[in-house]
């Protein structure tokens, strides 16, 4: 059967770049791998076809060749044609630069320093309203592992230094044939790290690290809210042979406060009045988040659940400068229980109230009595 075009076979234009052949084989390596379709023939065989193309259009020498002669080029003596191409060796090294260690299971490596480094630690702060108000700085006690002293974080005793891995040679990683395919893994001697430890150290037992109670104050800045995290450089838990140190996050909680509730860089709360103060208007003094008081004017005629607005007295902005403003809804509290003398005041207000009855109160009526006799 003849051999399909190199360039159909990846979908791309003679003219493509090294990086768009390099993309349109890695998503076809990805949907046709054998280890993503086991047992399916046809999978493996296009697995197999894109990997020959782009073996040859991945090298300029090959792909010049492919170009002038096609498949002629690579027939004969010097040819690797689909039936006799070698996966085991050359696309070991091609899958390595593409998906790192563990081909189709996992992250590439970035390198052993960098995977070396130390685990990240969280601690949970919790504060007021008003300390969120404020800002301050917070001591923070905690349990992690440090680097340790007498081996200064390699493992070793001093005097003695690790020794290469004789199970990898001091690479990290070890190979494994699975059918025609070379499978890169970390090796289970070393763990990856090339190098194993001939002599312990005393103090950590060849860990690099130790337990340790640690503390350190952290400024919490104004204006943080529920699940702000802060990051501390370098604070979490040491990293092994010598691998660089974790952070610490610290994640912020705000208490509920007993008058105020937040939204954002808002503030919120409920003012009760009496109905006379909310028909005959009044001054009334609150109070505010930074412990200091407010005077508003509650405007006659004000209605239950009008809410009022103060500039500049809520939380401040975490990211620049400025603060939120206060929002306070007015509750309008009905007695619910009258002394003789101001029951006869109220029914004296009420025989003068309906006489000029509320306009709002008279158009509800009125449509009530169209609906009525529509009925």
């Amino acid at each position: 059967m003849a051999k399909r075009d190199y360039y159909e076979i990846l979908g791309v234009s003679k003219s493509a770049s090294k990086d768009e052949i390099k993309k349109a084989y890695r998503k076809l390596a990805l949907k046709y791998h054998p280890d993503k379709n086991k047992g399916d023939k046809t999978s493996e065989d296009k697995f197999k076809e894109a990997s020959e193309a782009y073996h040859v259009l991945s090298d300029d020498k090959r792909k010049t060749n492919y170009d002038q002669f096609g498949h002629a080029a690579f027939e004969g003596g010097g040819g690797q044609g689909f039936g006799n191409f070698d996966f085991g060796s050359s696309f070991s090294d091609i899958f390595e630069d593409f998906f790192g260690d563990d081909v189709f299971g996992g992250g590439r490596r970035s390198g052993r320093r960098s995977s070396n480094r130390g685990n990240d630690l969280r601690y949970d702060v919790t504060i007021s309203l008003e300390e969120a108000y404020s800002g301050l700085n917070k001591k923070v006690n905690y349990s992690t592992y440090k680097k340790c002293s007498r081996c200064t974080g390699h493992g070793s005793e001093p005097g003695s230094k690790p020794v290469t891995c004789q199970f990898c040679n001091g690479r990290g990683k070890v190979r494994s044939n699975q059918g025609f395919f070379t499978i890169q893994q970390t090796c289970p001697e070393c763990s990856g790290y090339g190098e194993t430890i001939s002599n312990p150290c005393k103090q950590c037992n060849g860990n690099g690290k130790i337990q340790s109670k640690e503390s350190v104050s952290v400024k919490i800045p104004k204006g943080v809210d529920d699940g702000t995290r802060i990051r501390v450089s370098g604070k979490g838990e040491a990293g092994s042979k010598g691998g660089s140190t974790g952070d610490l996050y610290l994640f912020i909680s705000i208490e509920n406060h007993s008058i105020f509730k937040r939204s954002d860089e808002h503030l919120y709360f409920e003012l009760p009045i009496t109905f006379t103060d909310a028909a005959l208007g009044s001054s009334v003094e609150v109070p505010s988040i930074d412990g200091g008081k407010a005077k508003i004017k509650i405007p006659a005629g004000t209605q239950h659940g009008k809410q009022l607005r103060l500039r500049g007295k809520g939380m401040p902005l975490l990211r620049g400068s400025g603060y939120g403003d206060l929002y306070i809804k007015i509750i309008t509290e009905v007695p619910s229980s009258l002394n003789t003398k101001q029951k006869e005041l109220l029914e004296e207000f009420r025989k003068i109230e309906s006489e000029k009855s509320s306009p709002i109160i008279k158009s509800f009526f009125d449509r009530a009595k169209k609906f009525w006799k529509n009925s």
